[in-house]
């Protein structure tokens, strides 16, 4: 269910691409180029860092909610689906975090 739902918004952000940015929100983001979705991403990772040090609880979940909406806003920008995040995730599932970090190291 959990990928479903984020692939459901994968597909809503794909079909607003070629939308009048003037009518939405995320073909507007997208008309204005990596540099504004980029701005996005770190305001809304600033909003997660303060809800979190303010305790976190529903706040913090909103807040992550607006991160992970962004970030597939700029996944969609480099043509990725939040599928491909899905299927990295699940390759590194098992291995040690250490043994992960190293073999980026090695590449």
């Amino acid at each position: 269910m959990t990928s479903d739902i984020l692939a459901e918004i994968q597909n809503v952000i794909d079909s607003r691409k070629g939308q009048n940015p003037d009518t939405s929100y995320v073909a507007g983001l997208l008309h204005k180029g990596e540099d504004k979705i980029l701005k996005k991403v770190i305001e809304e990772a600033g909003e997660v860092l303060m809800a979190s040090k303010d305790g976190g609880g529903g706040h913090l979940v909103y807040e992550v909610a607006d991160l992970w909406f962004h970030t597939q806003v700029l996944l969609a920008h480099h043509g990725l689906r939040v599928e491909d995040v899905i299927k990295e995730l699940a390759r590194r599932q098992g291995l040690s975090g250490l043994a992960e970090k190293a073999a980026r190291q090695e590449n």
